[in-house]
């Protein structure tokens, strides 16, 4: 381990800059952070659902003429884009600083994106879209670290969940805007779809530069021997603070940590970490990710097919129903979240997953004996989302708060891109089968294959709930130096 060296003595810093970014009370600081790192899943999302939307327009003679199927390859190799940034950047942000990456990242997602919209061809825009992809992907990591190590403890479950929730702004933004873009009696085919890949880089912009406002992450300042530095951030945020009027509460000295400046973690001493002190966390990080990852995967991908094969909506009109979906996994988040931090994690992670997973039955039975319509089947769809997408969102909370602050970054990546890699690719695929085997009589759906998908992806979010019941964090208001101890430490204050 390396240490602070001067004049060939060892030197240690015992800092108070973690609790002191925890006592503060809300301010204006904070609502930056909220803001201008939340909006990338607003991005993310955004993209996934304007995608879908686009499907069939590209494939027609007058855009790209992209044959049957391509375009759900430019799906994947987005999602894939998303994976490989996730481990490449995740790395980064915990070795170069999140500040620096959460700007590249975004910097990558602005131009390429961007260009995607001038693609003249299937590979032009599978390239365009796999490098974009690696931009937002890297953005989870990056993101998820700083708004954890800046938020104040009482504060960080509700500030994280809405922001990730803030992914379906994105997408009720991308359903609305395909309404107008893609009506060729607005605007002429071929120009209404790079249209609408050219919305989040317009949005993205504006934020890059408010971004750029942001300090460094002073708790990853303190962990790379940067001690003076994140103390004099800390003292800026506080007397901004001040100036608005707001006290701040007196800190206590007792719980001051003592650090060392910490070499980048190795990959053998990552596993060491996660599957050795911290294996039933992986675990649980795992479970919740992949689970969710999976339901959502498997509906959000394919609920135009079921629309559209099995209730008979015409292609133009799926953005009604996407809306009130997207609406739905938006309010999820921003109302419950707050519990996450009142109630507990424990509690409302598991009745989140169990709750919607329980509803998931009721509505695949419901489907199976043929009792909904198109517009119940929407219904049955926003409440059992409003419900669990406040718990997937608690997914990502949690695996960004339940390990040392060295390997944070990582840890994010890594659940991210295997709960990708199990929903991004097998669960659309799962699904996309089932719903061809009910249709391939016209004249005699078969309902049974779907409602037998709809059954895993409700058994695997009820195992999450179960697992999370078992051997779930109880984080509310702690620390993230109590609920992990950064391997900088050398000493910390008990709590």
């Amino acid at each position: 381990m390396a240490e602070f060296v001067q004049g060939g003595k060892i030197t240690t810093n015992r800092t108070l800059v973690p609790v002191r970014l925890d006592n503060m009370p809300w301010a204006k600081f904070h609502w930056m952070v909220l803001i201008t790192l939340g909006v990338s899943w607003i991005l993310d999302g955004l993209e996934i659902q304007f995608a879908g939307a686009i499907a069939t327009t590209l494939e027609l003679p007058t855009t790209l003429h992209l044959h049957p199927g391509q375009f759900g390859i430019t799906t994947s190799i987005y999602l894939a884009g998303e994976v490989v940034g996730a481990l490449v950047f995740g790395r980064l942000a915990d070795s170069l600083g999140r500040r620096r990456l959460f700007l590249i990242t975004l910097g990558l997602y602005l131009v390429f994106n961007g260009l995607a919209g001038f693609s003249f061809d299937f590979w032009s825009l599978a390239v365009l879209r796999f490098i974009a992809g690696m931009g937002i992907g890297g953005e989870y990591a990056a993101i998820n670290s700083a708004i954890d190590e800046l938020i104040p403890a009482r504060f960080r479950g509700r500030v994280d969940i809405a922001v990730n929730g803030t992914y379906w702004a994105g997408a009720a933004i991308a359903s609305a805007a395909s309404l107008a873009l893609l009506d060729e009696k607005i605007i002429p085919v071929n120009v209404g779809w790079r249209i609408g890949l050219f919305i989040g880089p317009l949005i993205g912009v504006v934020v890059w530069m408010l971004r750029r406002r942001i300090p460094e992450s002073p708790r990853w300042l303190i962990s790379h021997g940067r001690a003076e530095e994140a103390a004099k951030i800390v003292d800026d945020i506080e007397q901004g603070v001040r100036a608005a009027g707001k006290e701040i509460p007196k800190v206590d000295e007792s719980k001051a940590i003592e650090v060392r400046n910490y070499p980048p973690v190795t990959y053998l001493e990552i596993t060491k970490i996660m599957l050795g002190k911290y294996r039933k966390r992986s675990v649980l990080g795992f479970t919740l990710m992949t689970t969710q990852s999976f339901l959502y995967n498997a509906i959000f991908f394919t609920q135009g097919q079921v629309l559209g094969k099995f209730f008979g909506v015409a292609p133009d009109a799926l953005g009604f129903f996407f809306f009130p979906f997207a609406v739905g996994n938006l309010l999820g988040p921003l109302l419950l979240g707050p519990f996450f931090d009142t109630i507990g994690r424990r509690k409302l992670i598991s009745s989140t997953y169990i709750v919607s997973g329980v509803l998931l039955v009721a509505s695949g039975y419901l489907f199976w004996i043929g009792a909904l319509n198109a517009t119940t089947q929407a219904i049955f769809w926003s409440v059992i989302f409003f419900i669990a997408s406040a718990g997937a969102s608690s997914g990502y909370l949690t695996v960004s708060e339940i390990f040392p602050l060295e390997l944070r970054g990582q840890a994010i990546s890594y659940f991210f891109a295997i709960s990708q890699l199990c929903g991004g690719v097998v669960a659309p695929v799962l699904f996309g089968y089932l719903i061809e085997l009910g249709t391939k009589d016209v004249h005699h759906l078969d309902r049974t294959p779907l409602f037998w998908g709809f059954m895993i992806g409700a058994i695997l979010m009820i195992i999450g709930g179960v697992v999370e019941a078992f051997i779930g964090v109880d984080a509310e208001g702690k620390s993230l130096e109590e609920l992990a101890t950064p391997l900088s430490a050398v000493t910390a204050a008990s709590t």
